[in-house]
């Protein structure tokens, strides 16, 4: 996702977006209500003046005396905004305009040669004075300039004032997508195990994100202390049990050797030596993974050439798989595919993953090893047809010491994949567990060596 679709869609600017738009809806509503009240008053208030216009001709004495006022009012009146008229009961009419039938309403004609026809509203009252017809009407431009004033209120002051929130809205999101990202980036590398990460201190004045962050961190810190603990007590264990049981096999081997031991005897021997060469093993293996998870062997990184290490483990475990009746297959290029890392280390890769479909798979079963490179990565896949491992049990795999049900009667210790997926963690790598259909298939990806020396 862009930065841009992340800023877009955040919490802070959908909260801005949501009150900006919360509140053009009450400006509207409060504007519009405002509006309709001004309007209205200056309506009654046109309408009232109209009424007193038409009683002060009512109260004049007689025809003569509204005709001569009407015409002095109608000098200096301009029929655009005031018009008066009054028809005499001959028919004769006096003043400055008239209003005329025209379709299904009246139009406001001026009876000065210079004015024309009179664009625009009206209000009008008429009604009849001393035997004449008397017609008063007010232009109704003041309406339109309450409605123009609050057009320009809305397009002047509310749209402003709601594109200015959007855009604080805006500000704050960028400011707060940042905070996530990196409370993001510290989440994702907590839980591919990398348990030095942290988010603090975080720019800016204190907030609810930066009281999250530090919580993170506190958490992050215990969690770390407590792996630390846990690895060590392990790599402890290991250490302190392996000596003892090296000196078990040790006298096992001296017992062996004497004479004198019956077939039953020696067989019993045989069997407790190699239970303890397995303990042996297993405790080597949990050595091996508390000291690739220290980080320590990365310090001793080198090129590597992981198609002619695929290579030469193929033709190592060629005999092995003739001889278990498994068709071992390996697609390797002609060129070197070169990677940064620790020779060793990745040779126990392929050792435990071809040993693992050795060991799993039944007899007749097809196994494969490929290497791969496009784009500036490193592609490497063991696949056999075996049994494979359920979708839902690949991630549990990967623990150290688990096993499957079904694997429990065959030899081994849980560690393989433990300790692959550690060393491959270790080179900065990615392993994915996919369905063979049927079996199961191992998939690694590493940047090649050009890529990747250059922070080594």
């Amino acid at each position: 996702m862009t930065k841009a679709r992340r800023i877009w869609t955040s919490t802070p600017l959908r909260q801005s977006l949501a009150m900006a738009v919360l509140f053009a809806l009450v400006s509207l509503v409060s504007l519009a209500a405002t509006y309709v009240i001004v309007r209205d008053n200056t309506e009654q208030s046109l309408r009232a003046t109209l009424e007193q216009e038409m009683a002060s001709f009512r109260a004049l004495p007689n025809t003569a005396a509204v005709v001569a006022f009407v015409r002095s009012q109608s000098e200096t009146a301009s029929p655009e905004d005031r018009i008066l008229s009054f028809v005499l009961p001959g028919g004769l009419l006096v003043g400055n305009g008239a209003l005329v039938s025209q379709g299904d309403g009246f139009a406001a004609v001026s009876l000065n040669g210079e004015f024309g026809d009179l664009e625009g509203d009206y209000f009008a009252l008429g009604g009849p004075i001393h035997g004449g017809q008397m017609t008063i009407a007010r232009s109704a431009e003041p309406l339109h300039g309450i409605q123009e004033a609050f057009l320009s209120v809305f397009l002047f002051s509310l749209i402003p004032t709601t594109l200015i929130v959007v855009g604080g809205g805006v500000l704050l999101a960028r400011r707060s997508v940042k905070r996530l990202d990196r409370i993001d980036a510290t989440l994702d590398r907590l839980t591919t195990g990398d348990y030095a990460a942290r988010v603090s201190p975080m720019d800016g004045r204190a907030d609810d994100l930066t009281r999250i962050g530090a919580r993170i961190d506190k958490m992050a810190a215990a969690q770390e202390q407590q792996i630390s603990a846990l690895k060590q007590v392990s790599a402890d264990i290991a250490h302190d049990l392996k000596t003892p049981i090296q000196r078990v096999a040790v006298l096992l081997s001296q017992l062996r050797d004497k004479t004198g031991l019956d077939k039953d005897a020696a067989d019993l021997v045989d069997r407790a030596n190699d239970e303890t060469d397995g303990i042996v093993k297993t405790f080597q293996s949990l050595l091996q993974i508390a000291q690739i998870e220290g980080g320590s062997p990365r310090k001793h990184f080198e090129k590597v050439n992981v198609a002619a290490l695929a290579q030469t483990f193929c033709e190592v475990y060629a005999p092995i798989a003739e001889e278990t009746g498994h068709d071992l297959r390996c697609d390797i290029p002609d060129g070197p595919v070169y990677v940064a890392g620790n020779k060793s280390l990745m040779g126990q890769v392929f050792a435990n993953l071809i040993e693992n479909a050795l060991r799993h798979a039944p007899e007749g079963a097809r196994i494969s090893v490929s290497v791969a490179q496009s784009g500036g990565t490193a592609h490497i896949a063991v696949s056999d047809t075996g049994p494979g491992i359920p979708a839902e049990e690949r991630e549990n795999v990967l623990r150290r010491l688990y096993r499957l049900e079904r694997s429990r009667t065959t030899p081994g210790s849980g560690l393989g994949l433990s300790l692959v997926a550690a060393i491959i963690h270790m080179h900065e790598g990615e392993l994915r567990l996919k369905d063979n259909a049927p079996g199961l298939r191992v998939e690694i990806d590493l940047k090649e060596f050009a890529k990747n020396h250059a922070g080594t």
